[in-house]
């Protein structure tokens, strides 16, 4: 059990891991400033989620995972909501918005 254990918490890690190294590509490989945030986003609460939850596995269930769990949580909750805030700023304070992606206007309705 205890060697199951040590193998899902590695398991785990390791594919936080591999989510940062994905992100850490996008971040560079993107132009626009908000695809950056997409992979930046998408690397921070998945990669970091998946490390924390290979702790978890390490240090057993107690009330440290406990603790980890609640990261995580919060980390799902803060995270997505600050990127939201920060790419709606982006989009409002734009001027060549136009250059770099497709605006559709709403139709008005006759």
């Amino acid at each position: 059990m205890e060697a199951l254990r040590f193998i899902l918490g590695i398991a785990f890690i390791v594919l936080g891991l591999l989510v940062f190294v994905i992100q850490l590509i996008g971040v560079f490989k993107f132009k626009y400033i908000l695809n950056r945030m997409h992979a930046a986003g998408m690397g921070d609460t998945m990669g970091i989620s998946l490390c924390l939850i290979g702790t978890m596995f390490l240090f057993g269930w107690g009330f440290t995972s406990l603790k980890v769990a609640l990261i995580v949580a919060f980390l799902w909750l803060a995270s997505p909501v600050s990127s939201h805030l920060i790419s709606r700023l982006e989009v409002t304070t734009n001027e060549d918005l136009e250059k770099y992606c497709r605006i559709e206007k709403e139709e008005e309705e006759a």
